[in-house]
């Protein structure tokens, strides 16, 4: 099937980004981004491509290019699903908070009423392509929806998970490490394969487009996700011993690091991991495993979690330890609270579960972050269900400026690995806090010595 016509079932992280590149790259797909949410297609379709609802570097300018000419966003599902040969499913699939596999199982609701709008709406034999992270086999769940509408429609499923980096995620786009896509092995099956092969093959090269089966594609996704938050915890895990035994983790790191088995990367110790992805997967992987009677494997996973959990507990505990044992009333700053650089994704940051502990802790908390909003931060307190609402507001202090931040502060802590924070006027922010003034470094990106000769009592991770 030659794809003229694509839709997209979700306008979020992966949806948004993926669909805006395909349509970069691809002027003869029309390519239509739709979501039940309105204020979300409206903040897409702004005149203005800056104020699109997702920050990513190089993102802007390409909504901005496509946007009018083959790339469209709707909230019109029905004609967008009726329309298109290919349909991405690109929903939300959280960890369920209710019933069976509650706290680790994907929640799939969102995925099951996408394939029964497809099936009610759809006309003509139409491409189901996965691009929300599932579980494995959840593409025989999908189709068996769809096959049994009793409309005659001929539909293939296809996984094809997105391997995306959030604050690279345009770059990961655009100069893929690889596509992944998996199919039946059936020659219908194999037709549709090729057919996305064909829309990616527009600027991705052959031989970076993997095809499997549809089961190893889908358990691929998770399994990298896993591997990759498992070299986080290893190395966090070892940082808590470097600081008892006098040794430094980013020397450490730098050594095993040069190991060809090895490898450098994703070797920096931190407050830990977050994001929608790493915790989410792993907590799945566990279930999974779980389900099939798999113990020692469930076990293994969920250590990485468990690892991460007192990696950020360590982090809240060591501020309270190191301010004499108190933090009540003392104002403590902090500099980041999206999970990562180059973005304004919060779920699952580690701001938010050490916010909350030194909260506990009846600490005043102030925030800068260059692109999260004071609402979208009370928002993921108030998610936690550890206080109220009007407890939080109170509790937490959101300001626009960073110097402000600091003023007056008794601690700051980088929670964030924002570039801008190594540029500020670290004198200047001294001369304005408390003393002695502390920083608690969790991303380790500061220049610990200059900050020392400053005056400043510095506590990075690991050293």
């Amino acid at each position: 099937m030659k794809i003229t016509k694509i839709c997209c079932i979700g306008a979020g992280y992966v949806g948004g980004p993926t669909m805006a590149v395909i349509a970069q790259n691809c002027p003869h797909i029309q390519v239509t981004v739709v979501d039940l949410n309105e204020q979300r297609i409206a903040d897409w379709n702004d005149p203005n491509p800056e104020n699109i609802p997702i920050y990513e570097p190089g993102l802007s300018e390409i909504v901005a290019e496509a946007r009018g000419r083959n790339l469209f966003f709707s909230t019109n599902v029905d004609k967008a699903i009726d329309d298109a040969q290919m349909i991405f499913i690109s929903v939300n699939t959280p960890t369920k908070t209710y019933g069976k596999g509650k706290g680790m199982a994907a929640d799939l609701k969102y995925i099951e009423l996408c394939a029964r709008q497809i099936a009610r709406v759809a006309k003509q034999n139409k491409i189901v392509v996965e691009k929300s992270t599932l579980p494995v086999r959840t593409a025989e769940a999908i189709k068996s929806i769809l096959d049994n509408t009793g409309n005659g429609v001929q539909f293939q499923i296809l996984s094809n998970p997105e391997f995306l980096a959030e604050g690279t995620a345009v770059a990961d786009l655009l100069n893929p490490d690889r596509i992944l896509i998996g199919g039946d092995t059936t020659l219908d099956g194999e037709e549709a394969i090729n057919s996305l092969v064909d829309v990616y093959s527009n600027w991705v090269s052959k031989d970076r487009i993997l095809t499997t089966n549809v089961w190893s594609s889908e358990l691929s996704k998770l399994t990298a996700n896993a591997f990759l938050a498992q070299r986080i915890s290893s190395i966090n895990a070892m940082s808590e011993l470097c600081e008892k035994t006098g040794a430094d983790i980013n020397e450490v790191a730098r050594a095993i690091g040069m190991d060809s088995r090895i490898g450098p990367k994703f070797l920096k110790a931190s407050v830990g991991f977050g994001g929608s992805c790493f915790q989410k997967d792993i907590l799945n992987l566990v279930y999974i495993a779980k389900s099939y009677g798999l113990n020692e494997v469930a076990d293994y996973w969920e250590q990485v979690i468990i690892m991460n959990d007192h990696q950020k507990r360590r982090f809240s505990n060591k501020i309270v330890q190191t301010l004499y044992n108190t933090v009540a009333d003392k104002k403590i700053t902090f500099l980041g609270w999206a999970f990562k650089k180059d973005t304004n994704d919060t779920r699952e940051s580690a701001a938010i579960y050490v916010a909350d502990d030194l909260i506990n802790e009846q600490a005043k908390i102030s925030v800068f972050d260059p692109k999260v909003s004071k609402n979208k931060m009370l928002s993921d307190l108030d998610y936690l269900e550890t206080r109220s609402r009007e407890e939080n507001v109170k509790s937490l202090n959101v300001f626009e400026n960073a110097y402000e931040a600091c003023k007056d502060a008794h601690a700051i802590a980088i929670l964030t690995e924002w570039d801008e924070f190594t540029t500020y006027d670290w004198q200047k922010i001294y001369d304005s806090m408390h003393k002695p003034a502390f920083v608690f470094d969790g991303r380790n990106i500061l220049n610990a010595k200059q900050l020392e000769s400053i005056g400043f009592v510095y506590k990075g991770i690991g050293s």
